[in-house]
């Protein structure tokens, strides 16, 4: 990622707020309801800001909202963009950069993900603690610039165990079944087959999506605290007799969003 193309961004959303973010959040597939509870906010759509890509799936907004949410200044990415859409892997980093650049010390990632692991059922809430990147793909393949970040960035801790720590406490408190799990990212657009769903079992995947791991991966480049939250949508491909689609992601992330937005606003809360 070129710095220059990280800065004509960053510059364009100076012009317009001089708001210091210290946390952002990105909202997934049927999430984006929670930008709504933002104080004092500011919406800068995707489209208008220099360098950015346009998110064409349903249930994102395609907009960053800025303001005060649980007593913090934030930065919410009302929808994000997809690598199925089109967008290089690079491409997918820039907002995390542009995050950084405004401010940003800690990353919350959101998203939609089938599960694989069978425990789980539609509804639950899942930590990730860790990712399998099964695109085969990096947003940092090209020119380095150290002034993002070092050309190897380690990623052994890639999400934040105090993070995590503090999402598992605000969970108990508000008495919400949180579990834990390893997430996969495929490619998408079309949903897995029943057979890479046992693969993906195999190797050790929890849940399964086709976004959050070239943004963690940027973000853990640029030195940023990362904590994950999948919303287990719907079971993958092969573990229940019925067909995978779009609007069932949408249903039941609909049905989850108050648990959702109660765990994440205590969890700025405590950040």
């Amino acid at each position: 990622m070129d710095n220059n193309t990280i800065i004509k961004s960053v510059e364009y959303i100076r012009g317009i707020t001089d708001i210091v973010p210290k946390i952002g959040i990105i909202l997934g597939s049927g999430l984006g309801e929670i930008a709504e509870d933002i104080e004092n906010k500011i919406i800068i759509k995707y489209s208008d800001i220099p360098n950015m890509p346009i998110s064409t799936v349903k249930g994102h907004a395609g907009q960053f909202v800025i303001g005060e949410f649980s007593g913090k200044n934030v930065i919410i990415m009302q929808g994000r963009f997809h690598y199925y859409e089109g967008n290089s892997m690079e491409l997918l980093a820039l907002p995390i950069y542009i995050m950084k650049y405004l401010g940003v010390e800690n990353l919350i990632v959101t998203n939609a993900a089938g599960g694989v692991n069978t425990n789980f059922v539609p509804g639950d809430l899942m930590l990730i603690k860790d990712h399998i990147n099964f695109v085969f793909n990096n947003p940092l393949i090209g020119k380095n610039h150290e002034k993002i970040g070092s050309r190897f960035p380690d990623m052994s801790c890639a999400y934040s165990e105090k993070l995590i720590d503090i999402a598992k406490e605000v969970s108990n408190n508000l008495n919400i079944n949180i579990k834990e799990g390893v997430y996969l990212m495929m490619t998408g657009p079309c949903y897995e087959t029943p057979a890479e769903i046992r693969m993906i079992r195999i190797l050790g995947g929890d849940a399964v999506g086709m976004s959050t791991v070239p943004e963690v991966i940027a973000a853990n480049h640029c030195n940023l605290e990362v904590l994950g939250i999948s919303c287990i949508t719907n079971m993958a491909a092969g573990i229940l007799n019925k067909p995978l689609d779009h609007a069932e992601v949408m249903e039941i992330s609909y049905k989850v969003k108050d648990n959702f937005k109660k765990l994440i606003n205590d969890i700025v809360g405590e950040i």
